[in-house]
């Protein structure tokens, strides 16, 4: 009797061990996940103000340089792109590369767009244009950092979904790795624009 009962006290602590080491350990991945996909909400949130400043950069810009229509044309287009593509919290890596890409391509654009204010000085020395070009700068600044916190939490939540033991219970419960923000080959390259000499 005595035996029976001191068994069925070690079988009742190992279950009550598993279920907090299964219950712990789901909750803490949980944890981690929900911090990255906040994390991936606040970069598309950094890439909604951005879009947003563009159009009146755009026209401040187009003001000034009236001839300049394939750059307007070209960062309409990439921003309307870019716009479209949002990102769930399950997204794939391919959704996650074209999301970047769509991203690049603006930041290709606006690179062109700022090419064309070296050539007007009295642009550049406009209020509104100066205020929105600190603003746009203040986004880029801000979007630089939230893809890092981005990152960051990734990067916690699949090293904590690879531990052992952690991916048993990740297996279990069909915990994925997330995709990191990486740079796209066309950030490595500055926007080039050529300009007609008859202007």
């Amino acid at each position: 009797m005595k035996k029976s009962n001191k068994t069925l006290w070690i079988v009742l602590g190992i279950i009550v061990v598993l279920v907090v080491w299964l219950w712990s350990g789901y909750n803490g991945m949980v944890n981690k996940q929900e911090v990255a996909t906040t994390a991936l909400a606040d970069v598309q949130a950094t890439y909604q103000r951005r879009a947003d400043l563009i159009p009146n950069l755009a026209n401040t810009v187009q003001a000034y340089a009236k001839h300049e229509k394939s750059t307007f044309a070209e960062v309409a287009k990439a921003r309307s792109a870019a716009s479209q593509l949002k990102l769930g919290d399950n997204a794939t890596p391919q959704q996650i590369k074209q999301f970047e890409q769509a991203q690049g391509d603006l930041t290709q654009a606006l690179g062109k767009l700022m090419v064309v204010v070296e050539r007007y000085p009295e642009l550049k020395a406009d209020q509104n244009f100066h205020s929105l070009q600190i603003q746009l700068e203040g986004t880029e600044n801000r979007i630089n950092e939230a893809r890092q916190k981005y990152n960051d939490a990734v990067q916690q939540y699949n090293v904590a979904i690879r531990r052992f033991p952690n991916v048993l219970i990740a297996g279990m419960f069909g915990f994925d790795r997330m995709e990191k923000f990486q740079a796209t080959a066309a950030a490595q390259q500055a926007p080039q624009v050529k300009f007609d000499n008859d202007i």
